[in-house]
Order: structure tokens, then C-alpha cells, then sequence
């Protein structure tokens, strides 16, 4: 199976350095709308055969167009949601406390995923989770998620044993894309934000 993640357009949580991790969030702001229709063409000449999203706002309007050129109705999976903050939602980017938390407390996932975010989520129940949602779609050739930065970046690196480190070539932007072939349990990843890997 391959399956092509997309991050979300942008919202003015983006724009605002929000950490905006909960159901509902954010709309698509107008450059966020436009985003999404660029994907349509972007991604015209893939035999995408289901589009699945966080049931989040932002990602689903993202991923409407797309299914929409594709003559698909979107598959609402919540099990593609952002890591939830807890009680860091909604807090200001910056690298120490709350933020700087929430990025110590995924890293040390790899290590210990039994660690959670204060009344948020813990790497067992993220990983449990994300791991389900692509379960469920176990069967097609070729399937689209959209998903949110932060879920994506810690799925991807764990389960396809990437080696990533802070330079910016890992970063993902609103609508990059990683593509992954595989199946459950045995992930690769062949393309990151357009870069063959």
C-alpha cells in the first residue's frame, strides 16, 4: 500500500504560533483555502483510490478538494488527529515550557512512550491509535491522509526508523506531502516534502 500524508493548509493558528492540538481547531485561513485546491492539481496524476483525514477542521477541509476531483466523499478517520497538548493547548511558541515541553515530551517517545503531556496524550495511546487508523485502510493500493505536523513527524520517524535531526530539511510545511509504501508493521519512506530518501 502506498500511502501519501499531507499536512493541513494553514490556519491563523499557524500564523500565530498557536499550539492549536484539539477538536475542533482552527478553519483553513484564505491562504490555507488556497492550498487545498493546489493540491488537487499537485497530486492529479495519483491513483488515489480513498482520502481519509482527522476528523480535525483544517484537515478536513484540506482534504475535501482533493476527494471532491477524485469523485470521493472524505473518509473522517479522528484517528489521524494532532498529539493533543492538554493543558499546553493553545499556548505560544516558544522552546521552553509549554512548548519546549510538548516537543521534550515527544522525543522521548523513542525512549519511553509511557510519558504523557499534562492531561493530554502519552506516546502509547498516539501510537496506538495512528497505528489503527492506518490499519483500517489496509486493502487499497494507493490512499491519501491528511494529518497535522507534529503526528506526522513522530508516526513517520518511529514507525519508518527515520534518523531525523533539526535540520530544516525535516520540517514540514502547511500541504507537504511524505509518501510511505508498506503495510502495518513494515513502513518506508520513499519521499519527503519532495526530496526522494
Amino acid at each position: 500500500m502506498r500511502v501519501i500524508f499531507i499536512r493541513h493548509g494553514q490556519t491563523d493558528s499557524n500564523v500565530n504560533h498557536l499550539l492549536d492540538t484539539a477538536y475542533p481547531g482552527a478553519p483553513l485561513n484564505a491562504r490555507g483555502l488556497a492550498q487545498a485546491q493546489a493540491l488537487v492539481q499537485r497530486l492529479g496524476d495519483q491513483p488515489i483510490e480513498l482520502v481519509a483525514s482527522s476528523d480535525i477542521t483544517r484537515a478536513m477541509q484540506t482534504a475535501e478538494p482533493l476527494a471532491e476531483s477524485k469523485g470521493l466523499a472524505v473518509k473522517s478517520m479522528p484517528q489521524f488527529r494532532e498529539i493533543y497538548a492538554g493543558a499546553w493547548e493553545m499556548s505560544p511558541l516558544q522552546m521552553t515550557p509549554p512548548w519546549g515541553g510538548y516537543v521534550e515530551v515527544i522525543e522521548s517517545w523513542i525512549n519511553d512512550p509511557s510519558l504523557a503531556m499534562p492531561g493530554g496524550d502519552s506516546g502509547v495511546g498516539f501510537f496506538e491509535r495512528y497505528d489503527a487508523g492506518l490499519t483500517a485502510l489496509a486493502g487499497h493500493d494507493c490512499v491519501a491522509v491528511v494529518s497535522h505536523g507534529a503526528a506526522m513527524r513522530t508516526w513517520l520517524a518511529v514507525r519508518c526508523h527515520l534518523q531525523m535531526t533539526a535540520d530544516p530539511i525535516w520540517m514540514l510545511h502547511n500541504t507537504d506531502q511524505v509518501v510511505v509504501e508498506g503495510e502495518p508493521g513494515d513502513w518506508r519512506c520513499l519521499e519527503w516534502a519532495g526530496r526522494q530518501l
